[in-house]
């Protein structure tokens, strides 16, 4: 067995990767916001459809795709796996627990969080992206060229308050989830210092809160618009 294969089975290893794919996918949540907020342009779609288009046929975006989507796996894989080995360590729980006191209560729940985030993703993926993907998608032109109309896809997703109040408040858990997670990945990395480590916290606890803000006032605009 080799020094990287041991490296990455080590609990050490495990972090590492979770925290580097976690930072990955909190750059991915950043690039997805500034193509989702387009949703919000006043323009019955143009600007969405055609970004859409273009990153659909961009090949270095296909390749962030397929790795995105490996890093999800890998991000799932290894909490599952570190969770497992915490509960492993204590099987007992202590007769007086404090946790409280000690951690925030996402940072005690990250797997709970990361459950639901999970079962969202899953229901997003196949409300729009297997629907763009293979699904029978309408069509609308600009300037002499047909594109695929997600727009129209995702009004009417969004035009039905069972699912926009499932995005609001899954982004509400995707919240709590990053709370910890961001400062959490900093730390595992060693990028934390007397000096920085609360700046870092205080980023993190901003992005936290406006990233999924910003995700979900699109399907409540949407839905607002659509009455």
């Amino acid at each position: 067995m080799s020094w990287v294969t041991k490296t990455l089975n080590s609990t050490l290893g495990r972090k590492l990767l979770m925290a580097l794919t976690g930072l990955f996918l909190i750059l991915f949540l950043v690039v997805h916001l500034a193509g989702n907020l387009q949703l919000l342009i006043p323009d019955n779609g143009e600007s969405f459809n055609i970004y859409a288009e273009t990153m659909a046929n961009n090949p270095f975006i296909r390749v962030v795709s397929i790795g995105n989507f490996a890093f999800i796996l890998i991000h799932i894989i290894y909490a599952a796996v570190l969770s497992r080995q915490n509960k492993s360590a204590r099987p007992v729980n202590y007769a007086t627990s404090k946790a409280s006191t000690n951690s925030t209560w996402s940072s005690r729940n990250m797997g709970i969080l990361g459950t639901v985030i999970l079962i969202f993703l899953i229901i997003h993926l196949r409300g729009f992206w297997y629907e763009f993907k293979f699904g029978e998608m309408p069509t609308a032109e600009y300037g002499g060229m047909i594109y695929k109309d997600g727009f129209k896809i995702v009004s009417e997703a969004y035009s039905n308050i069972l699912y926009v109040v499932i995005y609001v408040v899954s982004m509400g858990f995707l919240a709590f989830h990053l709370s910890h997670g961001f400062a959490s990945a900093f730390q595992t990395l060693g990028l934390n210092h007397a000096k920085y480590s609360p700046l870092i916290q205080k980023i993190g606890a901003g992005f936290s809160i406006l990233i999924p803000a910003l995700f979900a006032l699109i399907p409540i605009v949407m839905y607002i618009q659509s009455l």
